[in-house]
C-alpha cells in the first residue's frame, strides 16, 4: 500500500522507479516508461545487482504485515526476519557493488515506543520523541532490531533516514479499511474504553515525506511520521462515523477481552495508548497536507 503510493508520487515527479519484487515474471508490464521491476530473494540473499548500480536512492519498506495475522511464534519470527534480512541484503549489495547511492530512506514504526501513562511520557502533554528508548515488548524490540539492521549503510558513506510511522489512513488498505468495516452496518466500533491515544498519518503525507527525505540532504537520522493532531480512539471512531454515516450510526464499545479473544496478543497494540510528536520533521520545514483528522477524513471518505 505504502510502496504503491510512493511510487505513484515519484512517477508524477518524473523520477525513474525500479521496484524490487520476488516474482518479476508475474508482474503486468507497467504503463509508465519510468517504472520497471527487478528481482530479489530475501531468503536466499540474492538481488539483481544492476538495481544497486543504477540507483541514486533506496527506499526500504520491506516487511511482513504486523496486523495481517495472529501473532503466533512463527508469525513473530516472520515479522522480524522479513525486516532484518531484507536490510541485510541491501547492506550486502551496497558493499559488493560499485554504486552512486546517495541515501537510504527506511521504514520503521511507532511500535518503537512503549505504553503511555497518564500525565507521563507518551501522553498528550508529553508525547514520545525520537530520542526516547525502545519499548521492551515485541514491537519495541522488533523496531529496534529493524532499525539496527539498516544502520550499517552509514558506515558505507550513505545518508540514512528512518521514518517511524503511525497508523496510516488510506482507502487502499491497512488499518483504515478495518476501521470502516463496522460502519457498513451502522456500527461505530470503539476499541476497549476508547481512551487510548492514536497517532496517525494520511497516506499522501507519508508518500510526500519519503520524497522530502530524498530531496533534502540535511535530513538524517530518525523522524516520527505522524500527523500533528493526536486523538483518542473514541474521538477518531466517532469522527469517522460522522464522515461516513452522518448521524445514522450507533456507537458500541468493544470490550478488551473480546479483542483478545479475536486477535490474541495483537490486541495489546490495538489498545495501546501512545501520543507521538512530529515536531522534529516540522522543524525541518515539512508542512503537512492533512494536519487534522477532519481534513484527512474529508479527503478519504
Amino acid at each position: 500500500m505504502i510502496g504503491t503510493a510512493i511510487t505513484k508520487s515519484l512517477l508524477e515527479k518524473n523520477y525513474n522507479v525500479i521496484v524490487l519484487t520476488r516474482n518479476k515474471d508475474k508482474i503486468t508490464p507497467p504503463a509508465s516508461a519510468n517504472l520497471s521491476y527487478a528481482e530479489w530473494n530475501i531468503a536466499e540473499q540474492t538481488i539483481d545487482s544492476s538495481v544497486i548500480t543504477k540507483s541514486d536512492f533506496i527506499i526500504h519498506l520491506a516487511g511482513a504485515g504486523v496486523a495481517d495475522k495472529r501473532w503466533t511464534s512463527k508469525r513473530k519470527k516472520e515479522i522480524l526476519e522479513s525486516r532484518t534480512q531484507s536490510s541485510s541484503l541491501l547492506v550486502k549489495a551496497l558493499k559488493e557493488n560499485t554504486n552512486n547511492v546517495k541515501a537510504v530512506i527506511s521504514a520503521s514504526g511507532i511500535g518503537w515506543y512503549g505504553l503511555a501513562l497518564p500525565g507521563d511520557k507518551g501522553s498528550d502533554k508529553y508525547p514520545f520523541i525520537e530520542t526516547d528508548p525502545a519499548a521492551e515488548d515485541f514491537l519495541g524490540t522488533t523496531c529496534k532490531e529493524w532499525e539496527a539492521s539498516i544502520d550499517p549503510v552509514t558506515s558505507l558513506g550513505k545518508r540514512l533516514v528512518k521514518f517511524r510511522t503511525g497508523i496510516v489512513l488510506s482507502n487502499q488498505g491497512g488499518a483504515f479499511k478495518e476501521f470502516k468495516k463496522p460502519l457498513r452496518f451502522g456500527i461505530a466500533a470503539i476499541m476497549g474504553n476508547g481512551k487510548q491515544t492514536m497517532s496517525w498519518i494520511h497516506i499522501d503525507d507519508l508518500a510526500r515525506l519519503y520524497i522530502y527525505a530524498i530531496e533534502n540532504e540535511r535530513l538524517s537520522g530518525v523522524y516520527n511520521a505522524v500527523a500533528p493532531q493526536t486523538l483518542t480512539n473514541k474521538k477518531f471512531t466517532l469522527q469517522l462515523a460522522r464522515s461516513v454515516r452522518g448521524r445514522f450510526f450507533v456507537p458500541i464499545f468493544v470490550p478488551s477481552f473480546v479483542l483478545k479473544l479475536v486477535v490474541g496478543e495483537l490486541s495489546i497494540e490495538v489498545l495501546k495508548s501512545a501520543a507521538v510528536s512530529c515536531e522534529k520533521i516540522k522543524k525541518e520545514g515539512y508542512t503537512f497536507l492533512y494536519p487534522s483528522i477532519i481534513a484527512a477524513l474529508h479527503h478519504l471518505k
